[in-house]
């Protein structure tokens, strides 16, 4: 079946879209790339509420002063919190700024620059606290939220308490204390001054618990990396820089004036805090949430285009291959027989997200380094190649033995009787089932920001946490998936009535290549 113009220009973008994403990660350049995680991040890294589109947060504004500092430019990489260590290891940035603590078992593996923020941590109950948390000890006994794999989690296990519910963004933990699921939060200062201190739901209690240090991580062996960011700090440490803009989002505090030795008054208002409590106190009509929405609309249009590409391209693969391994599995010789039968139960009994790991994290211990775009298209595409294999095995046992026999029969060899006659009646077969595998393929893509890509989930994620809006921008998401899928359901029907048709011209088309071969 011949592919049409629309569709090989679609093939086409597509390639040419890995194949810059796959240079442009080796590519020189002379840009200070910098990890972090917007989903949640306030007020660290947002995307600014009222303008979608900007990049905000305290430490997006410390990433760019110190790349000024550098002679650099800014380049911010995303990537999913509890991995950006390993991301920075890998080489997707040159350095992590994200909150992250200074922790002696990281010491071990990561290069911590001297730190550039001190803080606590602060407990936050509902209103009025009905469970009567106020420190940890009496937290004992109570259901306590926290974020996942940080410090405040370790404080409250070794503060003896059994019920820790860990989230992956802050935003859910006050959610679901606001929701009744929670007796108390226990967070970073920052994070609860931003989530809880304007909201008349919520109170402070307790005095402040521990005291950690946030520095930016650089790879072993970038010593002289190392220096340059160091220099960097104190400079702007001793020219005010950091002061100002912690001034601004609100987040000086006493251990900070203690670190910087400064204890001179504010230097700056604080703007920024203001602007995010006015828009949270807001009221939120219709109208305004609407306008809201269509603010949202181009960076779901971006990641749109993440997600369709990344679909197309490894549901591509996976037809290919799938093709490839039940052919090998019922019409193979023993040894191909076997490989594609263990490779069918192998990759179908491993989680998807291990694979993806070990591609994209795990192949470069042994040279092979793959850019984001790639690694997550043959991470899905290997994938499911293991499932169409089985459709496409389930259309060439539906279709009769006696169609091969015939075919031979006819002097027909078993490549063209495969090709001719089997193959199309089991395509048609096939059809639906993998129509069916391209939409959840396209949900699935949503994997693939774990490994920096911006899809449509990962989009969803940080715009609805910023908002306290799960439910409108989730619709909307909701609707660009049912969108993206509808058109190829119809091209699959379209494609399945033309190959019912033409199925009968290809039969006879094979019976008069068979009698002309035999004369």
């Amino acid at each position: 079946m011949r592919i049409k113009p629309k569709i090989g220009v679609i093939v086409f973008a597509t390639l040419l879209s890995a194949s810059c994403s796959f240079a442009a990660e080796f590519m020189p350049d002379t840009v200070l790339r910098w990890g972090g995680n917007s989903e949640g991040g306030v007020p660290f890294i947002l995307y600014d509420p009222s303008e979608p589109e900007k990049l905000t947060g305290f430490e997006t504004e410390i990433a760019e002063a110190l790349a000024a500092e550098m002679g650099l430019k800014p380049q911010f990489v995303q990537n999913v919190w509890d991995i950006l260590i390993p991301g920075m290891q890998r080489g997707l940035y040159d350095i992590a700024i994200n909150g992250i603590e200074v922790t002696p078992e990281r010491q071990e593996t990561i290069n911590f620059s001297i730190p550039y923020y001190v803080t606590y941590l602060q407990m936050v109950v509902p209103k009025g606290n009905p469970a009567g948390v106020s420190n940890l000890e009496n937290a004992r006994g109570h259901t306590i939220g926290t974020l996942r794999g940080s410090y405040a989690y370790e404080t409250l296990a070794k503060a003896g308490i059994a019920d820790i519910r860990s989230y992956e963004n802050e935003a859910t933990a006050y959610q679901d204390m606001q929701n009744g699921r929670l007796d108390a939060v226990v967070m970073d200062a920052p994070m609860s001054i931003y989530y809880s201190q304007f909201n008349p739901m919520f109170e402070f209690v307790g005095e402040p618990i521990g005291r950690m240090e946030y520095a930016m991580t650089i790879r072993k062996g970038e010593e002289a990396f190392l220096k340059r960011v160091n220099e960097a700090i104190v400079t702007l440490r001793d020219d005010g820089t950091l002061r100002r803009i912690y001034d601004r989002w609100n987040l000086w505090n006493p251990l900070m004036a203690e670190y910087f030795n400064d204890d001179r008054p504010a230097l700056e208002r604080p703007v920024m805090y203001e602007h995010w409590a006015d828009i949270q106190r807001g009221a939120r009509s219709w109208p305004e949430r609407i306008k809201r929405y269509v603010g949202f609309l181009p960076s779901f249009g971006r990641a749109a285009v993440v997600t369709l590409e990344v679909s197309i391209a490894s549901m591509a693969l996976a037809l290919a291959v799938g093709l490839f391994i039940a052919v090998c599995r019922l019409f193979g010789p023993l040894p191909l027989r076997a490989f594609a039968t263990c490779y069918t139960e192998f990759i179908r009994g491993t989680p998807v997200m291990i694979q993806l790991f070990f591609i994209f994290y795990g192949l470069p211990n042994v040279g092979v380094q793959l850019s984001p775009f790639v690694a997550g298209t043959l991470a899905l595409g290997l994938n499911y190649a293991a499932y169409e294999s089985e459709n496409y095995r389930a259309g060439l046992e539906a279709v009769p033995r006696a169609q091969m026999e015939g075919a031979l029969a006819l002097g027909m060899t078993k490549r063209e009787a495969l090709r001719h006659v089997i193959l199309p009646q089991a395509i048609r077969v096939s059809l639906l089932p993998m129509t069916n595998d391209f939409i959840a393929l396209l949900k699935d893509s949503s994997l693939v920001s774990i490994i920096t890509l911006v899809d449509l989930t990962r989009t969803y994620g940080q715009l609805a946490t910023v908002n306290y809006d799960y439910f409108g921008t989730g619709f909307i998401v909701a609707v660009i998936y049912l969108l993206i899928g509808t058109p190829f359901v119809r091209i699959a029907r379209k494609l399945e009535k033309k190959l019912n048709v033409s199925l009968r011209g290809r039969r006879v088309f094979a019976v008069h290549r068979a009698a002309n071969y035999n004369e």
